[in-house]
């Protein structure tokens, strides 16, 4: 869209708007098409990041007893999963859907209640607005 974008996070409604987590526009019946459009590329983009964290854990099952780890340890531990993990993925090495059979997707902790709309930021909304309209004009996908 012409303007350069820095990396941003998905976050559910119950997430302040700030520029650097994109929120999906409140559900109600005055949504326009591309809000639509915009909310449900948020939740497929959010279902494949759940898909690719639910197959790391599942490859990499260390990652679902890290509680027998030190702390300092962790962060190296999770990143040389993430490394392996990618390289066995960008290598086409085989899943075993078996594997998943020990893994359930989790569900992290967010919060209860929606931000208050004081914690959103102003010039969020205008980079939620160049993503809607980046994906309106990358149409149907």
């Amino acid at each position: 869209m012409g303007k350069a974008q820095k990396y941003v996070l998905l976050g559910d409604a119950t997430y302040p708007l700030q520029d650097w987590i994109l929120k999906p526009y409140q559900e109600d019946e005055n949504l326009t098409q591309r809000q639509l459009q915009f909310n449900y590329r948020l939740k497929r983009a959010h279902s494949v990041i759940e898909n690719a964290f639910l197959r790391l854990k599942a490859r990499w099952q260390i990652l679902l007893k890290c509680d027998d780890c030190s702390l300092e340890l962790l962060p190296t531990l999770v990143l040389a999963c993430c490394i392996l993990h990618n390289v066995c993925e960008a290598h086409d090495n085989p899943f075993n859907e078996e594997w998943l059979e020990g893994t359930e997707p989790t569900e992290l902790p967010k919060p209860s209640q929606p931000a208050p709309a004081a914690m959103e930021d102003n010039r969020a909304e205008q980079v939620r607005e160049l993503m809607c309209q980046y994906f309106e004009s990358c149409g149907e996908g």
